[in-house]
């Protein structure tokens, strides 16, 4: 039976740069589906077409930009949460903790066991986007399939609040929240940016000599804003859900991180030592 095969260009060195003598520049190849897939899955890869480098789109140039993207998303986002609240049976509270905007969000059905225990969520968004209600889709579904309450930070976001505005927005509410739970009691986490997010914080928390969480949550972190991950370059053009570098990620890396490093702990956790975190869960 023929394989069926995907033609891609993998851009190893963006057209215009110059390759490095160590570098290797890849040409067009063609992949074939995964040997492991189910026969089920390769029709599925079979009648989709090949992937394009994607997350190259025009990024906002000016803040005026940013802000009308961060409001059209926000927009759209929030009608999709108030079906999820209603669906997955949670209540949703505006509130304010340690003078950061957040949301309470509480199962119908709390688990007895969760009465004491607070998850606090960091929603992604590569630091831009996911501003108020748009951010709180996956703490519902954290609330509801832990049956837990869960704070959900509403941190600050550039252009017109840059790092370190959403780090000590994360540093206020849980301090805040040490003042009524046991550290090991909270939980701390999101995906992407709020994975990253999560992860900064602890570092953070670390230097302020605060207690650990009993737990973290990082879910497809955004930990390195640089690009120097591996699979950065060898899956670009073939990964579907993993965008370019260049583009609009690129170009929220450095409205957030404004004047300081790329590479500085606070920003980019991975860089950090992770000796004595609590337990994590990293997907």
């Amino acid at each position: 039976m023929k394989s069926t095969v995907f033609t891609l260009v993998l851009l190893a060195c963006m057209a215009q740069v110059t390759r490095a003598a160590d570098e290797w520049e890849i040409a067009t190849r063609q992949v074939p589906p995964p040997a492991g897939a189910s026969e089920q899955l390769r029709k599925s890869i079979a009648s989709a077409p090949a992937p394009a480098v994607s997350g190259q789109a025009d990024a906002p140039q000016t803040n005026a930009q940013w802000r009308s993207a961060q409001i059209q998303e926000q927009d759209i986002e929030t009608v999709r949460i108030a079906r999820w609240a209603d669906t997955l049976g949670v209540l949703v509270e505006e509130k304010e903790v340690g003078g950061t905007p957040v949301f309470v969000l509480t199962p119908l059905s709390l688990d007895e066991s969760n009465r004491n225990r607070l998850f606090i969520h960091l929603h992604g968004g590569a630091y831009v986007f996911g501003g108020g209600r748009a951010g709180i889709g996956e703490g519902l579904l954290i609330a509801s399939r832990l049956a837990i309450t869960v704070v959900s930070i509403d941190y600050r976001m550039p252009p017109d609040n840059p790092f370190p505005a959403a780090l000590n927005d994360v540093i206020a509410v849980y301090k805040h929240l040490l003042e009524s739970h046991a550290p090991e009691k909270l939980a701390i986490g999101g995906s992407s940016a709020g994975g990253g997010l999560a992860l900064a914080s602890v570092h953070k928390f670390a230097l302020e000599g605060l207690p650990f969480p009993g737990a973290i949550y990082a879910g497809t972190p955004w930990a390195d804003l640089s690009k120097t991950g591996d699979t950065l370059y060898t899956l670009q053009g073939l990964d579907k859900g993993l965008v370019t570098y260049e583009g609009v990620l690129e170009a929220a890396a450095k409205l957030y991180v404004a004047e300081n490093d790329l590479k500085s702990t606070l920003v980019s956790p991975v860089y950090g030592s992770f000796t004595g975190f609590p337990p994590t869960i990293l997907v």
